[in-house]
């Protein structure tokens, strides 16, 4: 198997993902309140209760994918597994039910649980198996990039044609619009599921064999490392939602810039596209450490100037620009570390946890959504929000805390975690000793499989 076809093969997997993710993090609040027809405050507990529920499948999923021991290897099989579901809860999401509101928001409840629990059957095993892909640390990086590159088109795609798709499809009706729209993205998911199946394979041997420890040994695996990792997740995921939640509310009130949104959509996340290209090469001059906090960095600025350039076009697209480039630095270097946080643990503890330490991830991921929509529905009830009319003064303030300063703290936040992180000075020393332990594994396993003969 050639090098570029893994490379395009493990990151369409995320293409797939982000057909359906950013769709979620950026229009499911809209969709809910303008469309589906229930109270922001109402969207805003429904999703930070279903992310809370989704987390704790999260967990379980790591626990098979540890335990799980096939030929095809220990994430891969799950690509086919959940492929098709995945598809078809995204279709039953975005279905409008002619029922009172008790009974839609228990349709919304229902049917969004079950498409982030098919979300995480595929996605879980897709942040476990580079480290099975590859003990190349620059090979690693890349296929990191491929994986955040088309993550990148993934979301670009939803920002910039999603709401198009919706018009055209729907001809002034967006129930229909949204789920002819969401129905295609179901379907091409689900064909990306199987591209990325078949263009992988396991290649790099756990040091520890799976599935010979219980659940408290595995817990005992996971590292202050660990720990950082995590919160760096939650923080990055919040400042995910937040910001692509709330951009179509600042330019469209806060602005008046109803005719952008298409434009920023599209540009605010390609602009970030040569951050991506150039993160390898960074990760080669720099600490991974250092990059990420660079890139916060970067976004703050980027923020400022959106703030000052209200009345400036030019200066609106530069700031757009700058926070493309911070946002996807920060993106692209939280899942670069990822490949040390589950070596280390093999490292420090002799326990191969790489599912465990993903499903935490989504555990945290989820639930920093689930609390980032809830955040905005709070903030939009407090300022008075209500939809499709001019906003208040108060309205449009909140509006402006919530596009603005509530990414660049929690920017800051992830600037001071990162201070703690240090396994880029001990990845070599880890290299030498993993590979050590795995040609003893393997010489293990096959003693053990000529004793059975």
């Amino acid at each position: 198997m050639g090098k570029w076809n893994k490379r395009i093969g493990y990151g369409v997997g995320d293409l797939g993902c982000n057909l359906v993710f950013s769709t979620m993090a950026s229009y499911l609040m809209f969709f809910y309140t303008d469309v589906f027809g229930i109270t922001a405050a109402a969207a805003g507990t429904l999703m930070l209760v279903t992310k809370i529920i989704d987390a704790l499948t999260d967990t379980g999923m790591g626990l098979i994918v540890d335990r799980t021991k096939t030929r095809w290897g220990q994430g891969r099989p799950y690509f086919l597994i959940g492929a098709l579901p995945f598809a078809i809860f995204t279709v039953l999401t975005f279905i409008v039910p002619d029922f009172n509101m008790t009974g839609k928001i228990i349709w919304a409840y229902v049917t969004y649980c079950l498409l982030s629990t098919a979300y995480t059957v595929v996605n879980i095993p897709l942040n476990t198996i580079v480290p099975r892909l590859t003990s190349d640390n620059h090979e690693r990086n890349v296929l990191v990039t491929s994986r955040m590159i088309f993550a990148l088109i993934g979301t670009a795609l939803v920002m910039s044609i999603t709401m198009p798709l919706v018009e055209l499809f729907g001809q002034g009706n967006m129930q229909k619009g949204f789920l002819i729209t969401m129905s295609m993205y179901g379907l091409i998911a689900m064909l990306l599921f199987v591209y990325t199946f078949t263009n992988t394979k396991e290649v790099v041997p756990p040091s520890v064999t799976p599935g010979k420890s219980s659940i408290l040994q595995d817990l005992k695996g996971l590292t202050g490392q660990t720990i950082i990792f995590l919160v760096i997740n939650f923080l990055y995921f919040g400042l995910f939602v937040i910001r692509n939640t709330t951009v179509i509310y600042y330019f469209t009130y806060n602005l008046g810039r109803t005719e952008w949104l298409t434009f920023v959509g599209l540009f605010g996340i390609l602009s970030g596209l040569p951050m991506l290209f150039v993160l390898p090469w960074l990760q080669k001059k720099m600490s991974k450490k250092s990059v990420l906090i660079l890139s916060a960095v970067i976004y703050i600025i980027g923020d400022l100037l959106i703030f000052l350039g209200k009345p400036s076009p030019s200066l609106l697209i530069v700031g757009l620009a700058i926070t493309g480039l911070g946002i996807y630095g920060i993106f692209g270097s939280t899942f670069a570390i990822q490949p040390d946080v589950i070596d280390y643990s093999e490292y420090k503890k002799n326990r191969s946890i790489a599912g465990m330490i993903a499903a935490f991830q989504g555990f945290f991921v989820k639930g920093s959504m689930g609390l980032a929509s809830a955040f905005i529905g709070l903030l939009l009830s407090m300022g008075g929000y209500v939809p499709n009319v001019e906003q208040t003064t108060i309205a449009l303030q909140y509006i402006e805390i919530s596009f603005i300063w509530t990414p660049i703290v929690i920017c800051l936040l992830i600037i001071g975690v990162m201070y703690f992180y240090h396994l880029d000075h001990k990845r070599a020393e880890m290299d030498v000793e993993l590979e050590h332990r795995r040609s003893l594994t393997e010489k293990a396993m096959m003693k053990e499989n000529m004793t059975m003969q």
